[in-house]
């Protein structure tokens, strides 16, 4: 039987950590204790002006294939998560491929917003096991400080940039154990960009609104079912499960869902305070953290689980 297994993670933050002090400095308003108190950030990553979602994903890539002893021409699959793509077509994937050198291999965008990784890594998992392909580029890679109204306190302390990576391979020894996408449209208002481009001009709201009440209640729920749903999928306790890592989106969701789940916060994966929400990077980008200090360790029976506007939710149970 072909099963897919990551080899190798990688991630990438642009520039110096912007505290929130520094937002405070730039006349939003609001104060380092509120954005805590509410959320559990304290800093985020901001690309440069130059730097678009693919410039950040690159490094992530790099660092992925080098974790997993691998060179570009080894890619058979790239499959990019964002929700804030170069531009509208190509695809950031396809722009990925051309920056690594690799001609040949199908190459696309997942948009599933906060879930796309989730989603990404699933269908890559799909990709490999049946044998057409063996050795696939996963990458979340986000710009969301892009979509951000900067006079919304509410919304603009949350976010951040940055990307994360996984190289995942075709293996004889188990690896992607059990996967659940889910997405429910009749939620997209609570979470969303509504605006788009028209004849060359933006038509509606370009910028990024939430209902944070009705996120919060959704994705506490969804993300408990999904994992429940994914565990036993893959036949195991979440008891058994090593590590949990969900969206990086506030700490309250986080802690809210390790305690529905009946998981030890010693055994949740938590970085929203570090980078704040990077939708579809927050989960490679967490994952590979904890991989390179050591947390997680090869054997270790980790769930990925992610929760978007759309709505999307999905989880990844996997041994590493």
């Amino acid at each position: 039987m072909i099963y897919s297994r990551i080899a190798g993670t990688g991630s990438f933050l642009p520039g110096a950590a912007v505290s929130n002090a520094d937002l405070v400095a730039r006349g939003i308003d609001t104060s380092h204790e509120w954005i805590v108190e509410r959320t559990g950030i304290h800093a985020r990553h901001i690309a440069d002006p130059a730097q678009a979602s693919s410039d950040l994903a690159l490094p992530a890539a790099e660092a992925a294939m080098q974790a997993a002893g691998i060179t570009p021409d080894s890619i058979d699959l790239i499959i990019v998560a964002t929700s804030t793509p170069d531009f509208v077509f190509p695809s950031t994937a396809c722009l990925l491929q051309a920056k690594l050198g690799v001609k040949g291999c199908p190459a696309f965008d997942v948009q599933a917003v906060c879930s796309g990784f989730v989603y990404a890594l699933a269908t890559a998992d799909k990709f490999i096991k049946s044998g057409q392909h063996k050795c696939a580029l996963v990458v979340g890679a986000e710009v969301f400080s892009r979509i951000l109204d900067w006079n919304d306190r509410s919304t603009c302390v949350l976010f951040g940039d940055g990307a994360g990576a996984v190289v995942l391979q075709a293996s004889e020894q188990p690896g992607v154990m059990a996967s659940a996408l889910h997405a429910d449209g009749s939620h997209a208002g609570i979470l969303c960009v509504p605006g788009h481009v028209r004849g060359g001009l933006v038509t509606g709201d370009p910028m990024l609104r939430m209902d944070g009440q009705a996120v919060f209640k959704f994705a506490v729920r969804v993300l408990d079912e999904v994992a429940r749903e994914t565990a036993a999928a893959a036949g195991l306790e979440l008891s058994e499960v090593d590590w949990l890592i969900p969206h990086q989106a506030n700490v309250r969701i986080l802690n809210a869902t390790a305690k529905k789940l009946g998981i030890p916060a010693d055994r949740v994966v938590v970085t929203v305070g570090r980078h704040g929400n990077t939708s579809a990077a927050s989960i490679p980008l967490a994952l590979d953290e904890s991989v390179r200090v050591g947390r997680i360790n090869r054997g270790d029976k980790v769930m990925l689980e992610g929760v978007g506007g759309g709505f999307t939710w999905g989880a990844v149970l996997l041994e590493f």
